[in-house]
């Protein structure tokens, strides 16, 4: 607050700063903060047209030759991000301090980010969608996020592969006869869709066209029934990339568990009752598999990530034209993980930020790198109570599902480092990555 008076009043009086902690629910304290509302009601409110939101920036900005000091513009936001300030005489709100904010470079401990995640739509907004409307998802799928997103990147010149499971269940290879995709897909079986994309990408090679080879595919049809095919066109350095999108198991046939369903997890072939208490065993960590294969790009992502996933997205593009590209994408199912849809994103975000996930990308030559550490992570029981499918835990399976983490945490970091991992090889994988 001090860093935001001193730059918009010259002054370090922090009750003029334009960014205030306040009590909070739970006794917690909270920002009362301009959010730059993508549905302002602050910019709806004024009759005088003196707030505005830029589309280039996404900022609401207020002018003072318009502005009337009526207030309704107080009236209308439900996050104290516009108040009157009785020294300069009018309303006063963050303006973002043009893009380079004070409050988040005065912030030492990392509670304050300046999120530019709506700078994508300047890069990809664009580009065509190249999947086609009305697919038939879940309600509030995470998955049809990351085939958008992925293919508009990627392009036209794209060949796809998508294996049994939620993605073509929602439709990109069957529409009774007609396809969901605008890019030529086919529908491998789960044994062979590494094998069968290399073969595809050798005969346009061969034919002197340049194609992008992309496979999405499950978690069970890459760690479980289609690994041999995985690591057989990973070891010859097949020019291929290849995007799992883990929902940790079979979900698109009942929610039937796979290797990558961690510990503790509830799915229609982990019941949980009088004996059954979940997955007993820790889950594979599969993109550590992947690195050791020393394919030329390995990474793991999150959609809670944006930027985060674009530049691997981008890297592993290139990547896949000089040998195998793999991204191991986080991808939380509300059906399957009994969640409500709208907290799709918030799952996925808390899972970064417990160190349930870690993000990193491995490269030859460079190693491990980690591409969004988290040094204070949440508490791990606020990503364990966000899903129905850990509620019936026990306070010792919770310790076992925190040791593992922690020992993963442990081993991540010591690869990113350059160091030597600690007291086991490869740690319990109750967590990705």
């Amino acid at each position: 607050m001090v860093a935001c008076a001193e730059v918009k009043t010259e002054t370090q009086d922090i009750t003029r700063s334009r960014i205030q902690i306040v009590p909070g629910e739970g006794g917690a304290w909270e920002l009362a903060m301009c959010r730059q509302c993508g549905d302002p009601k602050c910019v709806s409110n004024c009759p005088a047209a003196a707030l505005a939101k830029d589309e280039a920036s996404g900022i609401i900005a207020w002018d003072g030759n318009k502005c009337v000091n009526c207030l309704l513009c107080t009236v209308g936001c439900a996050y104290g991000g516009i108040v009157y300030e009785a020294n300069a005489g009018h309303v006063v709100k963050c303006d973002s301090c043009g893009g380079d904010p004070a409050c988040v470079k005065a912030c030492g401990e990392g509670a304050l980010k300046y999120v530019t995640t709506a700078d994508l739509y300047k890069r990809v907004g664009d580009l065509e969608d190249l999947f086609v409307p009305g697919l038939a998802g879940c309600q509030g799928c995470n998955t049809e996020l990351i085939m958008r997103h992925t293919l508009r990147r990627v392009g036209p010149e794209t060949v796809l592969a998508t294996p049994p499971g939620c993605i073509p269940g929602m439709g990109s290879v069957g529409y009774n006869g007609m396809v969901g995709t605008k890019v030529p897909v086919f529908h491998p079986l789960l044994t062979n869709t590494a094998s069968m994309l290399a073969g595809v990408k050798r005969f346009y090679k061969r034919q002197g066209r340049k194609v992008t080879a992309l496979a999405l595919a499950g978690d069970g049809g890459a760690s479980d029934v289609g690994f041999q095919s995985l690591s057989g066109a990973a070891e010859r350095g097949e020019q291929i990339l290849f995007i799992v999108v883990d929902n940790e198991g079979y979900m698109n046939t009942g929610m039937q568990r796979s290797s990558c369903t961690p510990y503790g997890a509830w799915t229609s072939t982990t019941p949980v009752g009088e004996h059954g208490k979940g997955k007993t065993q820790d889950a594979k960590n599969l993109p550590l598999l992947m690195m050791m294969h020393n394919c030329t790009y390995v990474a793991t992502s999150s959609t809670a990530f944006m930027e985060d996933f674009y530049e691997k997205l981008e890297k592993a593009m290139e990547a896949s034209e000089r040998g195998f590209a793999y991204l191991h994408l986080y991808s939380p199912c509300t059906t399957g993980w009994r969640f409500p849809a709208a907290q799709n994103i918030e799952v996925a975000r808390k899972a970064v930020e417990t160190n349930f996930v870690m993000l990193w990308e491995f490269e030859p030559g460079k190693g491990m790198q980690l591409t969004h550490p988290i040094d204070r992570p949440r508490p791990l029981v606020e990503y364990l109570k966000a899903q129905g499918k850990y509620k019936h835990l026990s306070p010792e399976q919770i310790a076992h599902i925190q040791h593992a983490l922690d020992e993963n945490v442990e081993f991540i970091r010591a690869l990113a480092e350059g160091g030597r991992p600690g007291k086991t090889m490869l740690p319990p994988r109750a967590v990705m990555g």
